[in-house]
């Protein structure tokens, strides 16, 4: 008999709408009454630099798709066209929700003591106080210029606050001007002194435009009136690599009336007099499928997330400095202890120095002849190149693959590789026609196994405090070698090459795990346990979402941790009853990706770099590695359980937006994140005792 649904169209939720929906969850987040106030102001600040990255990239890449003209892209074109009208719908619902949730956690705060306030609020002495600190610290980076001599406004960055400055005379047709808001050197707000018993905070638009006549002295305007707007461009050299190679090269070659660099979306105070507003759009030269918003008084709320942490402790989460395991507090070689048996961390819960001081040692130990790394993103003042550095100077033999086109940070890895090949360094700059994504690092001993190390997130300082990551340490030399065979892919990429434990991407991953989630599919048929269970960033890949759909007919349960997008449909009858997903959003930015097949109860364990999107499997150079160790496989398993688990900040990922709690397995509140910073505080604790 035939599937029921064998002619019906596969439930799959577009990645876009997706993404939507997710950076919904974290405007909920900013929403929650659990949630302290300057931690509720950080997450309307990651909402809002979220989705300028998204329309720098994301709806950049549609509106490219929609304006496509060719017959052959009529299909693509027409679906972009839908999807962009699709997301303007819940721009605008999502922005009318942002504005309430700023106002109202403004309002809480100052019930809190703590006063957002503006220039009609402020006594005498506080004006006076602004204006002495506008004279001392402000007024020598605000430099407006006239709009006519703007030929195009988008030339310049998107990565700042404009004014737009109105300046009248009597009897005289206004003035126009642009301001751009120095607040990378002023910083977004001012701290006045406190008064009264309450702390007062005061955004540097509103500095600056209390201050305007002391701008423009001397020039006879009568009133100067000043109102913010942002714009968004086209991050052109960003096109995504979801779509077929062909569809990427039929863009480049047909898209030829927009420049890289385009505005195309605008938001604006609202309150704008009509004539400036069109005369600044004009400069913009939009089309007709970019976006134009009216907002409220002040723009670019990323900015919250560097709000002075004024007032008292209660109003930010508990600080959790990150666990030291105890071998750190010892003089004993890390590499000799990662030889006898595998080890992890598990950040920003453990502290990072872990890492830095394996390649520390690596850098200085006469034992050690080469390091091989990939860098993908690092940090400002990195401890991992210089550590490269270091060792390339003792005479180690050093390789960094360097990926150039990690998105927005291309310049800072070009400076980084450039310091490197001054150093001695090999740099390789990645693969013609792939990114190198993986996280992978090889140290090479004179005697004795080598090491291998694999993660889930780039090896940043800076990230390992917010974002949620796994690594391994081993010295296993089927993982060694397996490592080892990725740097020889990297210096020759046309030369075939196979791996026996590690799955490697456009190698054979997608192959990989297919085979992996046939396993449990053959394995329910025959009566045999059989689950899957996946903590990941993003799902949007047609032949992952269509074999996991396969699974759950054949009964097979999955459960899903993730946190963006998720182009699964779940629950849906005869595709997805036996799918479940959680999304969690909390202090830390959940980024480890694990994941665990039942396999007859051995429980296969995998961590790594990639996540189940077209460009992970097919356009990058991802490495998943197995985990063998059975205490670490057990902590992982820990680990995914637990945000399952999680019924304080789960939300229901099912395809909908209906943002519902996740109600977990017990009644009890449980917080995933705050379960696994005890359950490693009592680990560390335990292992002191045992000594």
């Amino acid at each position: 008999m035939a599937d029921k649904n064998e002619n019906l169209p596969m439930p799959y939720l577009d990645r876009d709408i997706s993404w939507m929906y997710f950076n919904h969850r974290i405007l909920r987040e900013a929403e929650r009454d659990i949630v302290p106030l300057l931690d509720r102001l950080t997450f309307l600040g990651i909402y809002s630099s979220n989705l300028d990255e998204f329309f720098r990239v994301r709806v950049a890449t549609l509106t490219r798709l929609a304006e496509m003209k060719q017959h052959s892209m009529k299909k693509e074109s027409h679906h972009a066209r839908n999807v962009l009208d699709a997301i303007r719908v819940l721009n605008d619902e999502y922005s009318a929700e942002y504005s309430e949730a700023v106002a109202e956690v403004e309002k809480r705060l100052g019930e809190a003591g703590i006063r957002i306030t503006d220039p009609e609020q402020l006594d005498e002495e506080q004006r006076h106080y602004v204006r002495g600190i506008f004279r001392r610290q402000i007024s020598g980076f605000v430099n407006p210029v006239w709009l006519t001599k703007f030929p195009e406004l988008s030339r310049e960055s998107d990565d700042h606050i404009y004014f737009a400055v109105e300046a009248k005379k009597t009897g005289s047709r206004p003035d126009y001007a642009v301001i751009d808001l120095p607040t990378k050197l002023c910083g977004r707000f001012v701290e006045l002194p406190e008064k009264d018993g309450c702390r007062y905070v005061m955004y540097l638009d509103d500095v600056v435009r209390m201050c305007l006549p002391m701008v423009f002295a001397g020039m006879g305007y009568d009133s100067i009136g000043a109102w913010s707007f942002k714009f968004t461009k086209d991050a052109e050299m960003d096109i995504d690599n979801d779509v077929s190679e062909g569809t990427l090269q039929k863009i480049s070659k047909g898209v030829k009336s927009r420049r890289r660099g385009d505005a195309l979306r605008v938001v604006y105070d609202s309150a704008m007099p009509a004539e400036l507003l069109q005369t600044v759009l004009s400069k913009l030269k939009l089309d007709k499928l970019d976006t134009v918003m009216p907002a409220g008084r002040y723009q670019n709320h990323k900015d919250l997330m560097s709000f002075p942490h004024v007032g008292s402790q209660e109003l930010v989460y508990p600080a959790w400095p990150p666990l030291v395991p105890s071998e750190l507090k010892t003089t004993d070689s890390l590499i000799a202890l990662i030889r006898e048996k595998d080890r992890y961390i598990h950040v920003p819960y453990h502290t990072y120095d872990y890492f830095i001081r394996v390649l520390q040692e690596a850098a200085v130990s006469k034992e050690v002849k080469s390091i091989k790394i990939t860098l993908y993103r690092v940090a400002r003042d990195s401890k991992v190149v210089k550590s490269l550095i270091c060792a390339a100077r003792n005479g180690k033999k050093v390789t960094a693959v360097v990926e150039l086109l990690a998105r927005f940070d291309e310049s800072s890895n070009i400076s980084w590789a450039k310091k490197m090949q001054d150093a001695g360094i090999h740099v390789i700059f990645g693969v013609e026609g792939l990114k190198v994504h993986s996280k992978i690092v090889h140290i090479g001993m004179k005697h004795g196994p080598d090491v291998a190390i694999v993660s889930t997130g780039n090896f940043h300082e800076g990230n390992a405090k917010a974002y949620t990551d796994y690594t391994l340490f081993t010295a296993r030399q089927g993982i060694v070698a397996d490592v080892d065979r990725v740097f020889d892919f990297f210096k020759r990429p046309y030369n075939p090459v196979e791996f026996k434990h590690l799955l490697v991407s456009p190698n054979s991953m997608r192959t990989r795990f297919m085979s992996l989630i046939d396993d449990e599919i053959r394995n329910k048929k025959k009566g045999l346990e059989a689950w899957i269970k996946v903590k990941i960033n993003h799902i949007t890949d047609r032949g992952m979402v269509e074999k996991l759909y396969e699974a759950s007919r054949a009964g097979v349960p999955v459960e899903l941790v993730v946190r963006g997008n998720c182009s699964i449909i779940t629950g849906r009858e005869g595709w997805s009853e036996n799918i479940q997903g959680a999304g969690i959003i909390d202090r830390y930015l959940e980024h480890s990706r694990i994941f665990i097949f039942c396999a007859g109860g051995e429980r296969k364990t995998f961590i790594g770099s990639a996540d189940w999107m077209p460009r992970n499997l097919d356009h990058r150079v991802e490495v998943v590695t197995p985990v063998y160790d059975e205490d670490i496989k057990a902590d992982l398993y820990d680990v995914v359980e637990a945000g399952l688990a999680d019924n304080t900040h789960a939300r229901i990922v099912d395809g909908t937006d209906r943002q519902l709690m996740r109600p977990g397995f017990s009644p009890e509140p449980f917080r995933s994140q705050e379960y696994l910073y005890n359950h490693y505080k009592e680990l560390i604790r335990r292992e002191k005792d045992e000594k």
